[in-house]
């Protein structure tokens, strides 16, 4: 007969018993809170970003918050994939653009990554054969056009939203709601499909 141990590193014997319950129960309070950390932005700040998606996304408040709500559509790759981007220009060392652009290309461009961004077939096969070798603007062409989706369809879903709408009325956040994804594909992703014209006749 085995005997399995499960260790708890959250107690400590020498803590009172009631105090240990509660950490097991409600966090040890260091950092726990942190992700769920409310933002305080004034009215007046997020009118600002109504004005245009460079605004908001230049506003490090904003920038959370348009996170915030693509997260409820699960498209939050798309800015994800943006702010790589960004932090990616300002590598300079050859050994830490060859590393990060290695990482880019894994987890947001070949197919089948883990948080894939939609980019048409022509501008992912010029990624991967200049990845051997990449430089600073290896990502220029992908990064446009994720933030001209961006710019085009969520920033404007993001101005009608409750999260936008809420903040410039000064009323309190409510729970995030999360929507079902709604994906634009891609010409490459019907290639192989046949019509049926026959189903129409």
């Amino acid at each position: 007969m085995e005997t399995s141990l499960v260790f708890f590193s959250q107690l400590n014997m020498c803590e009172p018993k009631e105090k240990t319950f509660f950490k097991l129960i409600h966090g040890s309070g260091k950092g726990d809170t942190s992700k769920e950390a409310k933002i305080r932005i004034s009215p007046e700040e997020a009118v600002i970003w109504g004005e245009s998606f460079d605004k908001l996304l230049s506003h490090k408040d904003g920038l959370k918050t348009f996170t915030r709500f693509l997260k409820t559509e699960f498209s939050e790759e798309n800015i994800e994939f943006w702010i790589a981007c960004e932090d990616f220009k300002k590598s300079q060392d050859p050994q830490q653009i060859i590393r990060k652009a290695k990482s880019i290309y894994e987890k947001f461009i070949q197919n089948d990554a883990p948080q894939e961004v939609n980019l048409d077939f022509h501008t992912k096969e010029i990624i991967a054969r200049s990845i051997t070798q990449p430089t600073l603007h290896s990502f220029d062409v992908a990064q446009s056009r994720v933030y001209q989706l961006m710019e085009q369809d969520s920033y404007t879903r993001f101005l009608k939203s409750d999260i936008y709408l809420d903040l410039i009325e000064g009323r309190p956040q409510r729970p995030t709601n999360l929507r079902r994804r709604s994906r634009s594909f891609t010409y490459n992703e019907f290639q192989d499909v046949n019509s049926d014209v026959s189903i129409w006749l």
